[in-house]
């Protein structure tokens, strides 16, 4: 059963939102009122997804979202009055993975979260990814940068010190990058 934390920005109770949650199955973990009190309740509760109930999201709504989005990610499902498409764009781009415009259908809310979910999942992979070639990159000027020391430092041709590092990395049993680093960290140190 999916943990639902409950965000009220509005006026308006938040009651109907919560009855249709729990008829659909979910569980209500936390009901708070304003965005200020969000980061607090997503670390105490650990909802499995956010859903924010606003007449028009404020910046603070987005920072809040934004520091979430990068610190604790979970599918955001919001219910707004407002559809304007410049904001629409701006709470995308702070994490929300639904917005939806002007109302709550009770046999609606399932879908709605499934999407959110489901489109959370995609992105959290595409992250991943993003991340993993990030690191390759990061680890192929590493290596790239040990060689040339080696190339400088002992006259190496570039396959001699690839060669080289490669030898080293089985030796030690860990990966060519991390040779590369510490043959850099050396080579800092000594100037």
């Amino acid at each position: 059963m999916l943990r639902i934390l409950l965000v009220n920005d509005t006026a308006k109770p938040i009651g109907d939102l919560r009855s249709a949650l729990i008829a659909a199955g979910y569980v209500v973990v936390a009901e708070v009122t304003g965005s200020d009190s969000l980061l607090k309740a997503v670390d105490a509760e650990r909802p499995d997804v956010v859903i924010i109930d606003v007449e028009s999201p404020s910046r603070d709504t987005l920072e809040q979202l934004a520091v979430m989005n990068s610190t604790a990610p979970r599918p955001v499902v919001m219910f707004s009055a407002d559809g304007d498409q410049q904001l629409i764009r701006a709470v995308v781009g702070a994490g929300v993975t639904a917005y939806v415009v002007d109302g709550l259908a009770p046999s609606r809310i399932a879908p709605i979260i499934e999407v959110a979910r489901a489109r959370f999942e995609e992105q959290s992979k595409v992250r991943r990814k993003l991340e993993a070639f990030e690191r390759q990159l990061d680890d192929r000027k590493l290596i790239e940068r040990a060689k040339a020391l080696l190339m400088q430092k002992r006259g190496f041709s570039e396959s001699e010190a690839y060669a080289a590092l490669r030898t080293q990395a089985m030796k030690q049993s860990t990966k060519i990058a991390d040779v590369a680093r510490q043959i850099i960290k050396v080579a800092d140190l000594l100037g």
